[in-house]
């Protein structure tokens, strides 16, 4: 049996649900999403507003949020703090207890603010994309902070990784994969004069609903992901190389 590892994105959007799913752990990298609350919580609101690049309204909620910010209580599971497209197209509260094990085995979130996470790991609203521009010691971006730390964590001894998240974000992985490594990256575009063309909101759609399908399937084969055919796509050999 093969042990792939699907990676996504977050969504900025985030809620806290304590009831549907139990928290089972904590994140991974605690210890350094706690040195990054402790730098944000020393940002002016200026300051911290140009971190999140959002409105007055955006950046109040959140700066709020980093001074009142509990990592250790009154925390969802990954898997359901979310509220982008993708998890709503995903709808994980709905998954049976069998499919709940498979995403918990094959599943990661990848996040600027805690790095990797398991879908029942326990998390807390917070706003930090993994492009932010920040300074911490000698690194200029979270590129640099979260180094090859979230490879190793994805990476096991399979190998093989179902690319799942925006460039964004999937650069943390891709940036650091090593000869052995095979990392299948799914688009989900239009062809538009011979070209293939992503669009994000769909995209982001596709992703969830590819989530879905491999759970709903237990999918355990790369081969198995050209079985796909949802939201008006389907496989398309001729547009596909070994890795995309």
């Amino acid at each position: 049996m093969i042990k792939m590892k699907i990676i996504i994105s977050p969504a900025k959007k985030m809620n806290m649900d304590t009831d549907t799913y139990p928290v089972k752990n904590k994140p991974v990298f605690l210890s350094e999403t706690e040195y990054l609350l402790q730098w944000m919580q020393q940002l002016s609101y200026e300051g911290a507003k140009k971190l999140w690049r959002c409105n007055d309204k955006l950046a109040w909620l959140n700066y709020d949020r980093i001074h009142n910010m509990n990592l250790q209580k009154n925390l969802t599971a990954a898997i359901c703090s979310y509220e982008g497209l993708q998890y709503q197209y995903m709808a994980p509260n709905v998954f049976s207890e069998t499919e709940l094990s498979y995403v918990q085995e094959h599943l990661r979130i990848l996040s600027g603010f805690y790095g990797v996470l398991r879908p029942f790991d326990g998390v807390t609203p917070y706003r930090l994309e993994m492009q932010a521009k920040v300074l911490l010691g000698e690194y200029k971006d979270l590129y640099g902070f979260w180094g090859d730390k979230l490879y190793r964590e994805v990476a096991d001894e399979e190998h093989l990784i179902i690319n799942l998240a925006s460039k964004e974000y999937s650069k943390c992985i891709e940036n650091h994969l090593q000869e052995q490594d095979r990392f299948i990256t799914c688009v989900f575009g239009e062809k538009i004069e011979e070209k293939v063309i992503q669009k994000g909101t769909m995209a982001k759609m596709a992703r969830g609903e590819m989530v879905r399908f491999l759970v709903e399937h237990c999918v355990k084969e790369p081969e198995e992901l050209k079985e796909f055919m949802r939201l008006g796509y389907r496989f398309s050999d001729e547009d596909s190389g070994e890795n995309e």
